[in-house]
């Protein structure tokens, strides 16, 4: 009845993706949560979904990781620092984060709430290395750890500086 190894089950799996994104994100939010507003870190949330649930997507990958999150807090760093706090300059930022997720191809979706984030909580410079960098580099590193722990689960990174989106067809169909 029982003819593959415990580990090649899909509960197992799906229990140990679910404790490492506890895990990274509890980890994260200790290391780098601002005691006074854990919502700065809400966009880690959404990545640890892709870190630990779906570990091959081109967004998970730490080209876009990275490169989507820091774009993302820096770009309404500087909306919010230029231009005050509005409705106009939230949507603002979001759109030029878009931009530059797209042109760079380093879509992650979860950092699209960056922009947001850093304009309505009035951020400082400061926020891209705490808690945006200690956070999300706390994730990533609770990720590789944890998928080397499994047998044979996706290893993470699967490719670390695979573009996303993988061609330059913004909203279209294929390329």
């Amino acid at each position: 009845m029982f003819n593959k190894p415990w580990h090649a089950y899909a509960m197992p799996r799906l229990l140990w993706c679910l404790a490492g994104a506890s895990a990274g994100i509890t980890l994260a939010l200790w290391l780098a949560g601002p005691r006074v507003n854990p919502f700065l870190l809400a966009s880690l949330g959404g990545s640890a979904v892709f870190l630990f649930g779906l570990t091959q997507a081109p967004a998970a990958q730490p080209r876009a990781l990275f490169g989507g999150h820091l774009s993302g807090a820096l770009i309404g760093i500087a909306c919010y620092h230029w231009l005050g706090d509005s409705l106009q300059v939230q949507a603002l930022a979001v759109a030029l984060t878009l931009a530059f997720m797209l042109t760079t191809r380093t879509v992650h979706p979860p950092a699209g709430a960056n922009p947001l984030l850093m304009v309505h909580l009035h951020a400082g410079w400061s926020a891209l290395w705490q808690p945006v960098l200690v956070g999300v580099g706390t994730l990533a590193m609770v990720a590789w750890v944890w998928s080397r722990c499994y047998p044979g689960l996706a290893r993470y990174p699967v490719a670390p500086w695979q573009p996303n989106p993988p061609h330059l067809t913004w909203g279209g169909w294929g390329g």
